[in-house]
């Protein structure tokens, strides 16, 4: 299995107001985002909206990014559905695409018990030939994962990572207790990303690398040579991106710091609103400040 590990931004999905996707500011994105030093790249995340994009539109998100990433960085490309039919053959669109790893979400309309969870992401990982991180994210999904079915899936040849957006560290701590080294965790930036490398986590998948990245490969490689002062000093720097974050909407913020550095990344997909004139500039001094600052 491919060792997946580092910062992994979560991609923003440019789409014009047409809905074509803006695949030249996408692939310079990512060229930027892989000279910044990032590990990998992680379309159809979260913060890509995935949820609000139809299967042409996440399927020219995939291609671009795996064209873009050239092979320098493993590309994990997102697959939800609330089918599993469905989540199958998004999986094998994307290996046949080239993605190096597909990060397994699963959307739900009615409650589903552990055993049907369970089964999706069995089946997902059953049908592909490359390495599988599941995702779990019970603030906006309607049905999570328990530790119990993290544990079966665990044993899994192809599943061996987890992504959890739990915001609570203590889940993570109980996943490496329970699973031991046949799952790595990635955090998300509702943890604290250099507290989870101190547990044992190895890096994470995130919608704020996409706007810090050089000062997020710097905390992780901070982390990795144990220089944990150091890394505290920088993760409270950085801490307010988070905080950001955390208090828009996932897209639009990450989309406004984006059109500040430059890229024309467009608005959030409709329904989801833009952010406010005042709430762009909350970012903007964020952003400024975040540049102000010196590397340790």
């Amino acid at each position: 299995m491919p060792d997946f590990h580092g910062v992994f931004p979560y991609l923003v999905s440019p789409v014009d107001p047409g809905g074509k996707v803006r695949t030249e500011v996408l692939g310079r994105l990512c060229d930027d985002l892989i000279a910044s030093g990032v590990h990998g790249l992680t379309p159809l995340g979260s913060t890509g909206e995935f949820a609000y994009l139809s299967h042409a539109q996440r399927a020219a998100v995939v291609q671009t990014t795996i064209e873009a990433a050239r092979g320098r960085v493993p590309v994990v490309a997102g697959v939800a559905s609330t089918s599993t039919a469905d989540a199958v053959a998004q999986a094998r669109a994307y290996q046949k695409l080239g993605a190096n790893g597909i990060l397994a979400i699963l959307e739900a309309y009615f409650p589903l018990a552990d055993a049907q969870v369970e089964s999706y992401f069995r089946q997902l990982a059953d049908a592909v030939d490359i390495p599988v991180v599941i995702y779990t994210n019970p603030q906006f999904q309607r049905s999570d994962l328990s530790l119990d079915v993290i544990a079966r899936l665990s044993a899994h040849p192809r599943i061996g990572y987890i992504k959890d957006a739990s915001t609570n560290t203590g889940r993570l701590l109980s996943i490496m207790d329970r699973c031991g080294d046949a799952i790595q965790v990635f955090s998300a930036s509702a943890h604290i990303p250099a507290a989870v490398m101190l547990i044992g986590g190895v890096g994470w998948m995130a919608g704020p690398a996409c706007i810090i990245p050089r000062q997020s490969v710097e905390l992780y490689n901070l982390c990795v040579a144990a220089c944990w002062d150091d890394a505290m000093k920088l993760q409270r720097k950085l801490w307010r991106v988070n905080e950001a974050f955390a208090r828009f909407n996932l897209a639009a913020c990450i989309k406004a710091g984006l059109q500040i550095q430059g890229y024309a990344v467009g608005d959030p997909v409709p329904p989801q609103a833009t952010l406010s004139a005042d709430d762009r500039k909350v970012v903007e001094g964020i952003l400024a400040d975040v540049a102000r600052l010196e590397t340790p």
